[in-house]
């Protein structure tokens, strides 16, 4: 066992972690101030029920494992329900070293909570608590645990001896390996993250309709400081996201550390130059969604980008995504927070900006477009099956216990309502 790359790997863990709660700051100053609890609730809400539902059987669908050489052919490891091959099993020998398997376990079960939290703000000022809980288990089973098999699942291996495990490999990384000569790049989770989370927010946005009183410029962010601290911390804890997919310590990982600070650095200046040619200025929000989109658009591409190349895609990630967040009031569906245009769309970009400009692979360096028939292919994938059972289960939820408050509570704020607190207290005592 590696204790160096141990360490890398559960500080890494706890740094996506805390994205949640940062993501719970963002979105929560984006909500007008009676739902702000609501908001946040639903982030926290997301950690205790992903974290408890990963260990018990999601895990087991997402990496499905048996000793030796032999890989599974199916979602579901019977020996890994609350965990308990992978707390036999001593160490994983990685593709970049060793460390113990319930390393690997606890940070992907941070991406688990991160993704089905995403989804959360296309729902803000008008989802009942309850309902988006059962949501939330129902699409993180269905949906995120095989999704992240297709894509994280690439084949960790054993030692000639047998010694370790093996898993069985996406069919995004591997299957299309078979196909077409290249697999989908997908480094930290363009694809099963951004574009997944994404699609399901198009969707629920769509089966729970418009806010009341829906309209450009109707529904201004409370608390801009919430937002940029928010900004602050998932841009904080996304260099766990990014650079500890590698797994190690290593030259990797530090390609993805710098990348992670230069892509969303560009993204933002990207998208404050755009609000200042359309609108005459730059805000404080924009410049956090900026950065937001700079670096969901290098999730996947972070290890697989020069420098130079991370700062071009930040500024194009920027610049589509400011623009792609006015299409809700074009196209008529109110996704409160932007998560389509910014995790959707920027996860389309990072994921598709691949197959032009992937080291060695991309049509720029290779002269083939087999990288980018893999990107699309990935991208198209997780997008319609994430947005399909996304929206029959919001559908049924909607149609049965019901999903959307009452229009009254809505515009009387659902904070009270739906939790019996108030963000915001005033006490003249």
């Amino acid at each position: 066992m590696d204790q160096g790359n141990t360490a890398f790997l559960l500080l890494a863990a706890a740094l996506v972690l805390l994205m949640t709660p940062g993501l719970a700051f963002f979105y929560g100053g984006l909500v007008k101030a009676k739902s702000v609890i609501s908001m946040m609730m639903m982030s926290f809400g997301a950690i205790g029920l992903i974290g408890v539902l990963w260990v018990i059987y999601g895990y087991a669908i997402a990496f499905p494992t048996i000793e030796g050489t032999a890989s599974l052919p199916w979602l579901f490891d019977p020996a890994n329900i609350l965990l308990n091959a992978a707390t036999d099993d001593a160490v994983v020998t990685g593709p970049a070293g060793a460390y113990p398997t319930l390393a690997f376990v606890a940070f992907q079960a941070t991406f688990a909570i991160i993704t089905v939290a995403l989804i959360s703000g296309a729902i803000a000022d008008r989802a009942k608590f309850g309902s988006w809980m059962i949501f939330a288990g129902i699409w993180a089973t269905v949906v995120y645990f095989p999704v992240a098999s297709w894509v994280f699942n690439f084949g960790l291996g054993a030692d000639e001896a047998g010694n370790g495990i093996f898993s069985y490999g996406g069919w995004i990384t591997n299957g299309l390996e078979d196909v077409l000569g290249v697999g989908a790049i997908d480094f930290a989770g363009g694809t099963a993250v951004h574009i997944n989370a994404g699609a399901a927010a198009l969707a629920l946005a769509l089966v729970l309709g418009r806010r009341v009183g829906f309209a450009k410029g109707a529904h201004t962010p409370h608390n801009p400081p919430f937002v940029l601290l928010g900004a602050g911390l998932l841009w904080f804890g996304w260099f766990g996201f990014n650079a500890g997919s590698e797994l190690a310590a290593d030259g990797y990982a530090s390609l993805a550390f710098i990348n992670t600070i230069v892509a969303p650095a560009a993204a933002l200046l990207a998208w404050i130059i755009v609000e200042k040619i359309k609108d005459g200025k730059s805000t404080s929000v924009g410049a956090a969604s900026g950065a937001v989109a700079g670096l969901v658009a290098i999730t996947p591409a972070c290890a697989s980008l020069t420098p130079g190349w991370a700062i071009v895609l930040g500024i194009l990630a920027g610049v589509i995504c400011a623009l792609a967040v006015e299409l809700k009031f074009k196209l008529g569906f109110d996704d409160s927070l932007d998560v389509v245009g910014i995790h959707l769309v920027g996860g389309l970009v990072g994921t598709l900006f691949l197959g032009f400009f992937a080291t060695g692979t991309g049509l720029l360096e290779s002269g083939s477009f087999a990288q980018l028939g893999a990107q699309a292919i990935a991208a198209g994938a997780v997008l319609v099956y994430s947005f399909v059972l996304a929206f029959v289960i919001g559908f049924i939820i909607e149609k049965t216990i019901g999903f959307r408050v009452k229009n009254e509570d809505e515009v009387a704020g659902v904070d009270l309502v739906v939790h019996g607190e108030e963000g915001y207290v005033l006490d003249a005592k």
